[in-house]
């Protein structure tokens, strides 16, 4: 190195106070670069060592997840898995005797499904309706499954054999919309022209037809008395009937958007309607001309509801999301459960430990509400309710995060 370094430098001084600065320089040269090299070999062990420690660290952390992965798979699961159908479902029916749920589609035809915590079994399709099978309905006994559609059409069905018990063919002379089962052998059909036809099976044909108004009948709903039907209109108007006297009781203001459900709360003494504004009308019973109090229950459009005890009701429709709210006091109670697209319809099961919702996107979703006894006695009738933390809050059933929040706030 000193003499490659000195022939560099050959035009330097020759005294010896140079060679031996220039030899110190060197040696200080090496000196460094023997550090700088014990130095990037330190280096380059520790990166080695840190490289090796967050590999070890990851596949720990990988391993966590993997755990995590593991252990939420081997929770039992606390309902049914989703139904995926192939056509778009129009209703759907739980039988009221035992784990069955019916599934009507646009094709006409009704899906029979088995349902278990593990798994849902399809058992039979029943070709029933040559258009929309627009409602289907189990009767008191869940022998019978009556059905009406797009053709006019009502078939009861025996659940047991598939087999036609009757057959109603042009039943009514516009489109059937909606349908209510009133006992074993009596239920109730409206159509898209308003007008309301009660039929008993013990007779040919319908006992009476009354209109109710000028658009379709969405829904109808009656108390264990049976003596008033009540008819949720399009136009707007609710319009009770006094089945005993077949005739028109009353007929409410005309509200402005489509009345599209209803529910009954308080032992059948209060009627909730939701409309196609979202909002909700609260009705003393038999009092149907002028609602008692109103609320907002979303921005969107209601298209169904579900009473799951005396005081709550789960609502759904256009933004597909499941809330649940508590009429008396009126809370907010949270999201019970989602889908991606708007949801049609709502019911729940015998038992009253499941919810089922249907959307357009050809699926039914089961939700777990065995919670909601719990949930209702916890709601303190005098605490003021604070609505913004009220809205944050999602139920167990939801796949929403945050879930383990809902308790906090309700008393």
């Amino acid at each position: 190195m000193g003499i490659q370094f000195r022939e560099f430098d050959r035009n330097s001084s020759d005294d010896s106070e140079s060679d031996i600065s220039d030899e110190e320089d060197i040696n200080t040269n090496i000196d460094v670069s023997d550090s700088m090299e014990s130095d990037n070999n330190e280096n380059l062990d520790a990166k080695a060592e840190t490289s090796d420690m967050a590999q070890d660290q990851s596949e720990d952390e990988e391993d966590e997840v993997v755990k995590a992965i593991k252990a939420e798979k081997a929770k039992p699961r606390d309902h049914p898995p989703t139904i995926t159908c192939d056509d778009f479902i129009v209703d759907i029916s739980f039988s009221p005797v035992k784990n069955l749920i019916a599934l009507a589609n646009i094709m006409g035809d009704v899906l029979l499904y088995e349902y278990n915590n593990d798994e849902t079994k399809l058992i039979s399709t029943l070709e029933l309706h040559v258009k929309a099978c627009r409602d289907v309905e189990f009767d008191e006994d869940g022998a019978t499954m009556l059905s009406a559609g797009k053709d006019k059409v009502i078939i009861c069905t025996d659940v047991e054999t598939g087999k036609f018990t009757r057959c109603y063919e042009n039943a009514h002379e516009e489109p059937i919309y909606s349908l209510l089962s009133l006992g074993h052998n009596k239920f109730v059909t409206g159509d898209d022209g308003g007008i309301v036809k009660l039929w008993d099976l013990r007779k040919p044909d319908s006992v009476f037809s009354i209109k109710t108004g000028e658009e379709y009948v969405s829904d109808m709903i009656t108390n264990d008395a049976q003596k008033y039907l009540v008819c949720a209109g399009g136009d707007g108007v609710l319009t009770s009937i006094d089945l005993k006297g077949s005739k028109i009781y009353t007929t409410s203001e005309e509200y402005d958007a489509e009345l599209t459900c209803m529910g009954l709360f308080r032992s059948d003494t209060k009627l909730l309607v939701g409309s196609s504004k979202g909002k909700l009308y609260l009705f003393n019973w038999k009092e149907f001309g002028l609602h008692s109090d109103e609320y907002m229950g979303q921005k969107h459009s209601l298209q169904c509801m579900i009473p799951v005890t005396q005081n709550i009701v789960v609502t759904s429709g256009e933004d597909g999301i499941l809330r649940a709210t508590h009429m008396f006091p009126q809370r907010q109670l949270g999201i019970v459960g989602q889908h991606n697209l708007p949801v049609e319809c709502l019911d729940i099961s015998h038992d009253g430990q499941y919810i089922a919702s249907s959307s357009h996107n050809n699926d039914v979703k089961f939700w777990n509400i065995s919670y909601f006894e719990t949930i209702d006695s916890l709601i303190d009738m005098d605490h003021k309710p604070n609505k913004k933390k009220d809205m944050s809050n999602n139920l167990p059933s939801s796949s929403v995060k945050n879930a383990s929040d809902f308790f906090s706030g309700l008393v």
